[in-house]
């Protein structure tokens, strides 16, 4: 008997050894190393060609962009279900799109949802597959060929390779993707890999320089890649981490799909004058055609770009477009505007002698804006849904007209979590996931949008107030009633008060936030109030409305608190609210855009007059307005703390308010304007919300389902 125990636990013992070892650490055993390796996606020339059964045709990528985050929660935590993907990816097929491309390895519950909705499915969803760098890795002052950047990256490499082919099990925690057991093999899905970020251009740079001399590091030649006479130290790199991959593959599972590195226009192929170079901080270049694919690599290679309509725009700083072999710089020029981003993907396009793939792209929806695009109008943010719809249709006919082999929409769903450049300084990095910031162009990307409320919104400003009751009232002054709401995304307004005309004089809302500052009074349109008031929004008809600021916490002088002085705290001068659009530099003011200015509109989605960018709507006893929290300096509306007063030596702190105080008036009795308190409670952790499809997803849906020939907006 103890013989038999002991057989038992021997055995017990190398079943656990030989799991950890094949599906953790990835060991294996070639059983079969004769047999041939095989490729049912391959490129020919500048186009990807899929074997359908009765041979190689070509095919276009039609794809949208995967994240794996939700409101209240990071991405990092991979927190979508196996239902919510299923049902995702139903509307993804339904908008016409064919492919999804993730940017890392998922959580298992998203592999196995692809698995059970593809299986059977005679038009599958096909997924392009990513490979995520550690950020810290990547911006530190390590150079690419530090362990803890190749060796790591191949290893991830690696890892998403057995992942794909279901056959690795992963434990929670780690940097650089999901976590689970991977036993549903999706491979005969993936018809490509995009390996790496983003580069940053100082890594690049730092890698080319430091191993300028070293032969050993400027050439590689393996067996299925390898580098061509000009091919700089960080390509050389790439060439070794790829190489690396299909040999991998195709050892230990008999296949190839074709391979791309990820790029963007920071790090593109092409040398920019000094001055552009230099205003646009171009650093380092990564030009993949230095990396050649042998004869063993059966699928091929092509190329991945991440390129926006808006940034860096470098054509339109640079008068001969000739150096970039454009010679005829008037075909990129419609009705006087130039199209710098068609311009820009035919200079990719012809450099390169292999499929190029725009596998990012996008222009958000939102109130803020971080970047213009000087001709046309597609800017990263201050644009409807609507606008948002029809320039990504641009885009579309730009990729396609430039001979792309495909593209891929940034995103599928907007993301919270998310912050431009332009608002970081304004928010909690800690807390954006609970809280929607309209101010922050980066969260709007998606084609799909999460709306607050579980099912609706608490109000919409469209001339229904039937949400309103008499609950809601903040204050009376001279026959006008104030009430607010509020939810993740807005501080609702609603001013009443029979026979109300905007057309007929103005409307002032005062409001206290902090006792750390604010005025009694203001100078622009002599009011006095009985609180120091922070903001005053001015309802003067449909096109002159707007918020304003006390001074002292004006946004952009917070961000930039020395040179922008630092005025009284009880000053009675109100300011424009501003965003920067563009730092300035010695011979060039900065950029911005009036983000106080109010617009005008059915704010209702179920309204054929919707107008996602509409602030406030009026009919003749009405009036509703809404407000994004940050606009009214509020860092996180989740816990209901905003930013403190600024003396331009401390920095920005923030403070929890339990109220605010806010009054109406039409200014004509000339007297002290009582505020009234409201209540704020927060909802902590736990946002509520619900999905909408926007109008951007029918205007996709037009071209590459419902019409192919069609570039019209739908819904």
């Amino acid at each position: 008997m103890k013989k038999v125990m002991i057989a038992v636990c021997v055995i017990v013992a190398l079943v656990i050894l030989a799991d950890a070892a094949y599906f953790r650490l990835g060991w294996y055993i070639d059983l079969n190393p004769s047999a041939p390796v095989t490729a049912f996606v391959k490129t020919d020339g500048k186009r990807i060609m899929m074997d359908r059964g009765d041979g190689f045709e070509p095919f276009e990528i039609k794809g949208v962009d995967l994240g794996s985050g939700k409101p209240g929660e990071w991405a990092s935590a991979y927190a979508v279900d196996g239902d919510t993907y299923l049902r995702w990816f139903r509307e993804i097929k339904e908008m016409g799109a064919n492919t999804i491309r993730v940017y890392s390895v998922g959580q298992d519950v998203f592999y196995r949802a692809l698995y059970e909705f593809n299986e059977n499915n005679p038009d599958p969803l096909w997924l392009l597959q990513g490979v995520w760098i550690d950020d810290e890795v990547q911006r530190s002052v390590r150079d690419a060929y530090d362990p803890a950047f190749c060796e790591d990256f191949l290893k991830e490499c690696r890892v998403m390779l057995d992942v794909i082919h279901g056959a690795r099990k992963l434990s929670p925690g780690r940097r650089t993707g999901g976590s689970g057991a991977y036993r549903r093999d999706v491979s005969r899905w993936v018809i490509g890999y995009i390996l790496g970020v983003e580069w940053e251009g100082a890594t690049v740079a730092f890698t080319d320089e430091k191993y300028a001399q070293d032969s050993g590091r400027n050439r590689y030649c393996g067996e299925y890649l390898c580098t061509g006479a000009q091919a700089t130290p960080f390509e050389s790199m790439l060439a070794r981490v790829g190489d690396g991959v299909i040999s991998y593959e195709s050892a230990r599972y008999k296949t190839q799909k074709p391979l791309a590195f990820s790029n963007s226009p920071a790090t593109d192929p092409f040398d920019y004058p000094q001055e552009t170079a230099s205003f646009f901080a171009k650093q380092g270049k990564v030009d993949v055609g230095h990396i050649l694919t042998t004869d063993a690599c059966i699928a091929g290679q092509f190329a991945s770009y991440h390129v926006y309509p808006y940034y860096p725009d470098y054509l339109s700083r640079i008068d001969d477009w000739s150096r970039f072999g454009i010679a005829d710089r008037a075909a990129f020029t419609l009705d006087g505007r130039e199209n710098t981003y068609r311009a820009y993907l035919t200079m990719l396009n012809a450099h390169h002698t292999i499929p190029v793939v725009i596998s990012e792209f996008g222009v958000p929806s939102g109130r803020g804006m971080a970047q213009c695009e000087a001709g046309l109008g597609r800017n990263q943010g201050n644009m409807s849904e609507r606008e948002q719809g029809d320039a990504l249709l641009r885009c579309c006919e730009d990729i396609k007209a430039a001979g792309c082999a495909g593209c891929c929409v940034f995103s599928w769903q907007d993301e919270w979590f998310r912050s431009s450049w332009n608002t970081k300084f304004a928010v909690d990095p800690d807390r954006t996931p609970y809280w929607s910031d309209y101010q922050t162009a980066a969260q709007s990307f998606g084609l799909l949008a999460f709306d607050p409320g579980e099912t609706t919104s608490v109000c919409y400003p469209d001339g229904d107030v039937s949400e309103w009751g008499e609950k809601d009232a903040v204050c009376e002054n001279g026959g006008m009633t104030l009430s607010m709401k509020y939810d993740e995304k807005y501080i609702y307004f609603r001013v009443s008060r029979k026979g109300l005309d905007l057309r007929r004089g103005k409307i002032y809302i005062p409001i206290d936030l902090t006792p750390e500052s604010g005025s009694s009074c203001c100078q622009n349109d002599g009011l006095l109030f009985d609180r120091a008031a922070d903001f005053l929004i001015v309802l003067d008809g449909r096109d002159n409305s707007r918020v304003l600021v006390q001074e002292r916490s004006e946004a952009l002088r917070v961000a930039d608190p020395v040179n922008g002085g630092v005025p009284d705290k009880d000053s009675p001068r109100f300011v424009n609210i501003n965003m920067l659009l563009q730092n300035g530099t010695r011979t060039q003011a900065a950029e911005t855009f009036e983000t106080g200015k109010l617009t005008y509109g059915n704010a209702n989605p179920e309204s054929p007059a919707f107008d996602s960018k509409a602030d406030f709507f009026a009919d003749s006893d009405n009036v509703e307005l809404r407000l994004p929290w940050q606009l009214l300096n509020f860092s996180d509306p989740s816990r209901m703390r905003i930013r403190g007063d600024c003396d331009g030596a401390d920095g920005v702190s923030t403070v929890a308010v339990e109220q605010l105080w806010a009054g109406v008036s039409d200014g004509s009795d000339k007297k002290r304007i009582a505020l009234g308190t409201f209540p704020l409670r927060g909802w902590g952790d736990r946002p509520t919300f619900h999905e909408r499809l926007k109008s951007a997803y029918y205007a996709l849906q037009g071209i590459w389902r419902l019409n192919p020939t069609s570039t019209e907006v739908n819904g």
